[in-house]
């Protein structure tokens, strides 16, 4: 970098008489903002008066044989420095941030300090001990590093202060940087780190989108469509026209199960009532086949009482019919075994109406 001595020229001798001698504007480079012309007259150096308008028939400027151009604002300067660690193949580098202002154009320009950065690398490279803080670290622990570093730049800088003549430098801080390699490696994975924590990130944003339909849907329909109509996903027309239709589905379905209940019911009746059918049969046929007195009259009347009078048509009629035909035999108290010549249907009933009475 050109600082603090941005520019050099080697002017011409100016000729003609003394009162008419003057300086051609275009042998004097412009000067810019921040900057002092420095002549060289003979083997002295001068600086122009600063803030003064640049004469051309000023002595010094027609008795130079060379200016330079002197930056005299404070500038932030930086040097590196390479530092070992552990491993061979692995270095630091240490960068240290100095202040600079010249105080002295003049003397700047008669040592010709054109680059600062030179003075100031030796300086860093003037300390001994800076190697021997990093040697004993790994590259990875170059947070490590900063710290000793830091605290070592501090203490040579206050001990043995950098010096560049005509001008005032401080020493303001010390960065400490890894090798590209590590960096490289270092930004593979946090970006690796940042590319999973996003993968996590939408899969919890999944797991929990997911539970929040979960529990909408399970508060049921109407709930899930008053959401959606809410967040503008479902039509209102369409959601009533899904209602009624729901609704008239359910209505049809209630009335299949209640029909096909009834049809239960009355199938179970219809079965109860030919099992008691079958039973009364059952008993007045073994009735029929006994040698003992038996009024059936009597019997059936009980028989209804029991099963409250649902026989049915056809159920004990014809069977007490066909066990008074002559499987039963009556009594010797019975009048119906009074008289050869009765007819031979006398004591029998002869309608189930009479069975009855």
């Amino acid at each position: 970098m050109n600082y603090p001595v941005i520019d050099e020229h080697v002017l011409g001798a100016v000729e003609g008489v003394w009162w008419s001698r003057r300086r051609s504007r275009d042998d004097v480079p412009a000067l810019p903002p921040g900057a002092v012309y420095v002549f060289r007259v003979g083997g002295n150096y001068r600086q122009f008066p600063e803030g003064m308008v640049f004469d051309p028939s000023h002595a010094d400027v027609i008795d130079a044989s060379s200016v330079s151009l002197v930056d005299t604002r404070a500038r932030l300067v930086e040097v590196e420095r390479t530092l070992p660690s552990v491993s061979e193949a692995d270095n630091f580098t240490v960068r240290a941030s100095f202040t600079c202002q010249v105080t002295d154009p003049t003397l700047i320009a008669r040592q010709g300090v054109i680059d600062v950065t030179v003075a100031l690398r030796a300086y860093l490279a003037g300390d001994p001990d800076l190697p021997r803080v990093s040697a004993g670290h790994r590259v990875e622990e170059v947070n490590a590093v900063r710290r000793e570093v830091t605290h070592r730049m501090t203490a040579y800088s206050a001990i043995v202060p950098p010096r560049v003549v005509g001008m005032s430098v401080e020493f303001v801080s010390a960065e400490v940087h890894a090798s590209e390699e590590l960096r490289d490696w270092e930004q593979k994975l946090r970006d690796e780190r940042r590319s999973q924590e996003l993968i996590r990130g939408q899969r919890d944003f999944e797991t929990q989108d997911a539970h929040r339909i979960a529990e909408l849907l399970s508060q049921g329909s109407d709930y899930a469509d008053a959401f959606g109509i809410a967040r503008s996903r479902i039509d209102v027309a369409q959601a009533a026209e899904r209602i009624h239709r729901s609704a008239d589905t359910e209505s049809a379905r209630r009335e299949q199960a209640a029909e096909a209940d009834r049809a239960h019911a009355r199938a179970r009746e219809t079965a109860e009532a030919q099992m008691r059918r079958d039973v009364v049969l059952q008993l007045l046929r073994q009735m029929g086949g006994s040698d003992t007195y038996v009024d059936y009259h009597q019997v059936l009347e009980q028989v209804l009482r029991d099963t409250g009078g649902q026989l049915g048509s056809g159920g004990a009629g014809p069977a007490v019919a066909e066990v008074e035909s002559g499987r039963g035999r009556p009594g010797p108290d019975d009048p119906r075994g009074r008289g050869a010549g009765r007819d031979a249907h006398d004591g029998f009933l002869t309608d189930e109406d009479d069975l009855l009475d």
